[in-house]
């Protein structure tokens, strides 16, 4: 099939690189400009870019797909099908209706749980037993569009959203590649999503990463582990007559009672109910570490952190 294929992280890379070995044509992929990174500030290719690059596929880069040139070159690609998977652009109508058999979306939930910008994170946030990734028929709504071929993930109780997101887009792109025959076959069908059950991901706020402890054990670690590897859930540990700002990276639920913020074994702390251990860690300006290692280096640690 001749394929337009949209996207711009890590994320995206393994749904196009399935694509590309199944022998579709894509006939051009979109993508994020690049960005200023590092300490050069030297413009980055976003990942699609740089994977698009080396199978020799043309990229594009607009900045937005609003304007009639832009929509008027999407259309003259002449594609059959336009896959988008984490583009971070807005597809208005007129995009959405060039390709022969429209847009098909990689969304990572059990659509209509989790519409938005932030589903994975959100879904391990609320303590979610299982979601899913879902191939979804794109429409101008948010996330609204008819459902397509769909995989449920379970979702471990220790699980941070890295994992998480690592095992999507491993499964996602299989997915992607089977909808692609199927849609090949003639044979690929789309249900409306149900109104019911309606959740929004909205996206991370940098006031979200800080740990209140009093809150119950359990949402502090779903706290934690949603929130890593980023932007990381964080607390404040005095060291050295002054607070440090750690990232806790993995936790459990651990025994143990105290006042809210109760430094207690094994760095373990107190939280409104219960308490989390932490297995490991980011100190300011640091690399992650299992708790142990930090440990060792810290010393004693106050009765309390905040």
């Amino acid at each position: 099939m001749r394929v337009v294929f949209m996207g711009t992280p890590d994320f995206s890379v393994p749904t196009l690189t399935e694509i590309v070995s199944s022998g579709h044509e894509v006939v051009a992929v979109y993508t994020r400009a690049p960005k200023p990174a590092g300490r050069g500030q030297a413009e980055r290719k976003s990942p699609v870019h740089e994977t698009a690059e080396a199978f020799g596929i043309p990229v594009f880069t607009p900045r937005s797909l609003k304007g009639e040139v832009e929509q008027l070159q999407f259309s003259s690609l002449g594609a059959e099908v336009a896959v988008v998977v984490a583009y971070g652009l807005i597809l208005p109508q007129p995009v959405l209706d060039a390709p022969e058999f429209g847009c098909l979306n990689l969304h990572g939930s059990l659509l209509p749980r989790w519409r938005g910008a932030a589903p994975i994170q959100r879904a391990v946030m609320a303590g979610d037993k299982q979601t899913g990734i879902v191939v979804m028929q794109m429409d101008e709504g948010l996330d609204t569009g008819a459902m397509g071929p769909t995989e449920i993930i379970p979702i471990g109780p220790d699980m941070t959203a890295g994992e998480l997101h690592d095992q999507m887009m491993r499964v996602g792109a299989d997915l992607m590649g089977r909808a692609l025959a199927a849609l090949e076959r003639g044979s690929l069908q789309f249900t409306p999503q149900p109104e019911a059950g309606t959740t929004y991901a909205a996206k991370i706020d940098k006031a979200e990463a800080r740990i209140d402890f009093t809150q119950s054990a359990e949402a502090v670690h779903n706290q934690i582990r949603g929130l890593s590897p980023f932007p990381g859930a964080w607390f404040e540990l005095e060291l050295g007559g002054k607070p440090v700002r750690i990232k806790a990276l993995r936790s459990t639920l651990a025994s143990g009672s105290g006042a809210p913020g109760t430094v207690l074994d094994d760095f373990t702390i107190a939280c409104g109910i219960g308490a989390v251990r932490l297995t490991q860690v980011q100190r300011e300006g640091k690399g992650a570490m299992d708790a142990a290692t930090f440990l060792r280096g810290a010393g004693a640690l106050p009765a309390t952190v905040a």
